[in-house]
């Protein structure tokens, strides 16, 4: 079997049977690792070294033109036709529907699944990843502080409304893991750790949020989803 896609030609696949996946473990990356390994599907991964431009590589945009990880293609697609796809949320939710997995098929619990997820994509991503610009990398040096308390204040105000829907709830969307909480943890995961911003928001005002968050971590799907593409294929 040969996948005819331009993608192929620099990240050639060894199993073109399987899903291929392009990524990177960052927090939107580490979103379709865990939910490849919690699903069991079969797939390939590819490491995108994003630090060396390798998603402006002509072949990565050939997958997908916005030049950002993850991305997948998937030789065997709706009606049997490949399916290259973009944005990590539109990944959760097309693999969610692929495997029948982590996505109530009840209509109000999907859409109100979905409706978190945006939560995550429209807010928690944008806010916490500014967290991390002005208070770890380069927004640091600057002298004006106000954008840094701008995103801080708005992390901590989402934590808060996160920390109030798990009232009662062990996941987000009740007794039920979803792709809801695959698109948050790692996320939460980078601002407590990588962003160094655990007491900048004030994260140990949220009681909820850590208990969540320590179950989400002992899945042994997850602690393997976040490892997915940390090394070079063949590790």
């Amino acid at each position: 079997m040969t996948l005819d896609h331009p993608i192929f030609t620099r990240w050639p696949a060894q199993h073109p049977d399987r899903l291929q996946l392009f990524s990177l473990p960052t927090p939107n990356g580490v979103k379709v690792g865990i939910m490849l390994e919690e699903t069991g599907l079969a797939y390939e991964p590819h490491r995108i070294d994003i630090t060396a431009n390798e998603s402006h590589d002509p072949a990565f945009l050939a997958l997908n033109p916005n030049g950002k990880i993850p991305a997948i293609y998937d030789p065997d697609g709706p009606s049997g036709r490949p399916l290259a796809l973009f944005e990590s949320g539109a990944i959760l939710v097309y693999l969610a529907e692929k495997t029948g997995q982590f996505l109530s098929k009840d209509p109000n619990t999907r859409y109100e699944t979905i409706q978190w997820l945006m939560w995550q994509m429209g807010g928690v991503g944008p806010m916490f990843g500014q967290v991390g610009f002005f208070n770890k990398f380069a927004g640091k040096a600057y002298e004006d502080k106000r954008p840094l308390q701008r995103y801080v204040a708005e992390s901590a105000r989402l934590l808060g409304v996160l920390d109030e829907r798990l009232t009662g709830r062990d996941w987000v969307m009740g007794t039920d893991y979803s792709i809801a909480d695959i698109s948050l943890l790692g996320w939460v995961r980078n601002l407590i750790g990588f962003y160094e911003a655990r007491e900048l928001v004030g994260f140990d005002r949220f009681p909820r949020v850590q208990a969540w968050f320590d179950r989400g971590l002992a899945r042994p799907g997850v602690q393997r989803g976040l490892l997915v593409t940390a090394a070079e294929p063949g590790r």
